[in-house]
């Protein structure tokens, strides 16, 4: 399922430091995040999409990319992400 405007709009104002902030690492992190964690349900369902898994795939490479960037800047945003995310376990 596709993210809406509306849970955008949320994570944004969660994540952001206003409205429009959606250029902060947190934010995208987030929206991969859901967007990533959204496409569950459609691979359980079509188990050889295999170019829908590559996109996926693509995704979860430019989240990990945006944690290795938060890492080197900040460890202490970069832990309190995952641990609100609930990435790493």
């Amino acid at each position: 399922m596709p993210l809406t405007k509306e849970r955008t709009a949320e994570i944004v104002a969660k994540y952001g430091d206003h409205a429009g902030d959606s250029g902060k690492p947190e934010v995208q992190i987030a929206l991969l995040t859901a967007r990533i964690s959204g496409l569950n349900p459609h691979f359980e369902k079509n188990r050889k999409d295999k170019h829908s898994l590559r996109g996926l795939l693509k995704m979860v490479g430019k989240r990990r990319s945006l944690l290795d960037y938060l890492i080197k800047t900040d460890i202490s945003r970069y832990r309190a992400i995952i641990a609100e995310l609930g990435i790493r376990r």
